[in-house]
């Protein structure tokens, strides 16, 4: 796999199989196979961004568009009312496994703070 072949780019290929909960041309939701919260969706760039520090100023309205992705699938999957917590594992040490930029959108249970 090249840099920027993660198993995220596989999925956005539809050549492994994923729960899609909401697309648009540049942004693919779908279900977390291991979810750490009975709501738990990933949100992705389709563009390969590795994370935040990659990201650059032409990268501006896609990050919003992350963003304004975390709330539609909040309404979505219902969590949108209640709270949802919106996380962005930035780099190996804070804990980001898959390096494609995306969000974790965690709903349907309490949250405590700080988270870790």
């Amino acid at each position: 796999m090249s840099q920027n072949e993660t198993i995220f780019s596989k999925i956005i290929r539809r050549e492994i199989n994923a729960q899609i909960v909401h697309e648009t041309e540049n942004v693919l939701a779908f279900r977390d196979i291991n979810p750490q919260a009975s709501t738990h969706v990933l949100i992705i760039p389709k563009k390969p961004i590795v994370n935040l520090n990659d990201a650059s100023s032409e990268d501006r309205e896609i990050l919003g568009e992350l963003l304004l992705a975390a709330a539609e699938v909040a309404k979505i999957e219902g969590v949108a009312q209640d709270g949802y917590r919106v996380v962005i594992n930035n780099g190996e040490r804070a804990g980001q496994s898959v390096f494609h930029l995306h969000l974790h959108i965690l709903g349907g249970r309490a949250f405590e703070w700080p988270p870790g």
